[in-house]
């Protein structure tokens, strides 16, 4: 991403670009090394990085260390890390419980390809936190979201599917559809055309996958009505354009309308996670889909999806009917730090504790924007939160597009600068893990502040 994105000059942008520039000279001057070990990996990783969301303008820093709350470079840049692995690890950087966890079952074995007794442990305390008795284990989140569509499918016997623009799900094809659209090819706002996010995905994936607005219950009613549609899958609160949260009665409308006609709802909280409460976004905000696709903050730094449901649902799986699969799923290595993140570390207490320092930090980030007077707002959502320049929050991914990424893109350098590390897609959102300190946390506020105050200059 880069600061060219923005579709918005809004009066401070100039100023925006002026920081971004002088940003960009002390990003190089202070990161050699990294710059020299990504051209290295050139050589031989496509972009140098062995994911796409890791690449980013200039080029991304390498990491040598992490520990707790903290990330240090090639170079020896210290940083606090409020990207924390996109809010895989609200646990920490190698937590102690979670350290001891994994060493023990070092001492045991890695992968038996065979079950294991934690199994059936880390199932039951999902079934607990999220009230759906039914679970399987993935390695990744796109796994998790594949593997749900897959049942939805079975259970209904109907093969499209319906998503929200803008939303990220994974990089299974039937998804990767419509995640970032330019607008000038994504069609009209209430009825979006679906748009591939890469080659190589069939026209009969494009047909089969239906776009919609977020926060627009009529809108989807209207696809739905025709009577053909396995799924809608949706993050109950959006999280790959900033946090855009759902308005008053929207989740509630989208039960009713689903139910209706006969479509599962699939709730992606593979980025909200057990980072939204203890009982993750379907528990905070009281509604219940018919399955759940999760990853990332379960697995403690390991990679672990999972996907649960009701069980009329996940039972396409008893009966052999769906066949679900994979040699490293509900590996031992994977549940034995899963059940201590469960069980030992994010805990009812020590989520609420996290939940209330990021509480903190938006109070103060608010209270800079507030006295400054600036186009911008601060979300949170559980332990995390984000800064959206725009004045009013928004809605769903056209309002998104509206906002101003030279803004974004400046604070971002300006941030990683002074040792304040968030994620660098200009739209993710910092997360607070259960080791965040209180005055780490609240220094983000004062980075913020010396930007903003810089922007009015």
């Amino acid at each position: 991403m880069t600061a060219m994105d923005s579709t918005l000059f809004s009066p401070l942008a100039q100023r925006a670009r002026e920081i971004t520039t002088r940003e960009l000279a002390l990003y190089a001057e202070r990161t050699k090394g990294s710059q020299r070990a990504v051209e290295r990996a050139r050589k031989s990783l496509p972009l140098g990085v062995p994911s796409n969301f890791q690449s980013y303008d200039p080029y991304p820093i390498v990491i040598a260390s992490a520990g707790s709350s903290w990330m240090q470079d090639v170079d020896g840049n210290r940083y606090t890390d409020f990207d924390m692995g996109f809010g895989a690890l609200f646990s920490g950087h190698v937590h102690p419980l979670v350290r001891a966890a994994i060493d023990k079952q070092l001492d045991i074995g890695t992968l038996f390809v065979s079950p294991c007794e934690d199994n059936a442990e880390v199932a039951e305390m999902l079934a607990e936190r999220y009230g759906l008795p039914l679970w399987r284990f993935t390695n990744s989140g796109t796994e998790a979201t594949m593997d749900a569509i897959r049942v939805a499918r079975a259970a209904t016997g109907r093969d499209k599917i319906v998503k929200v623009e803008g939303g990220y799900h994974g990089h299974h094809d039937e998804v990767m559809i419509s995640m970032k659209p330019p607008i000038a090819v994504a069609g009209p706002a209430r009825r979006p055309f679906s748009v591939p996010s890469s080659a190589g995905i069939t026209a009969d994936t494009i047909k089969t996958t239906l776009v919609v607005p977020y926060n627009d219950p009529e809108a989807l009613e209207d696809i739905l009505r025709a009577g053909d549609v396995a799924c809608f899958i949706v993050e109950p609160v959006m999280q790959n354009i900033g946090i855009c949260m759902p308005l008053p009665g929207y989740l509630q409308a989208v039960r009713e309308i689903t139910q209706r006609y006969g479509t599962l709802l699939i709730f992606d909280e593979v980025k909200t996670g057990i980072t939204s409460g203890w009982g993750g976004a379907t528990g905070t905000l009281g509604v219940t889909p018919d399955l759940v696709a999760l990853a990332k903050s379960i697995g403690g730094g390991l990679p672990l999806g999972a996907f649960g449901g009701k069980r009329e649902y996940m039972d396409t799986i008893t009966s052999g009917k769906v066949v679900h699969l994979g040699t490293y799923n509900g590996n031992p290595l994977c549940m034995a730090a899963a059940k201590a993140v469960l069980r030992q570390v994010c805990t009812r207490e020590a989520t609420q504790k996290a939940i209330d320092l990021n509480t903190k930090l938006v109070d103060a980030c608010t209270d800079v924007i507030d006295r400054a007077g600036i186009d911008a707002h601060v979300v949170q959502f559980g332990a995390k939160g984000c800064v959206t320049w725009s004045r009013e929050p928004i809605q769903n991914y056209r309002d998104y597009k509206a906002t101003d990424f030279d803004l974004a893109f400046a604070q971002w350098m300006h941030g990683i600068n002074r040792g304040a590390l968030l994620p660098p897609g200009l739209d993710d959102q910092w997360l607070i893990s259960i080791l965040h300190g209180e005055s780490e946390t609240l220094n983000y506020a004062n980075v913020f502040q010396e930007f903003v105050d810089e922007l009015l200059i």
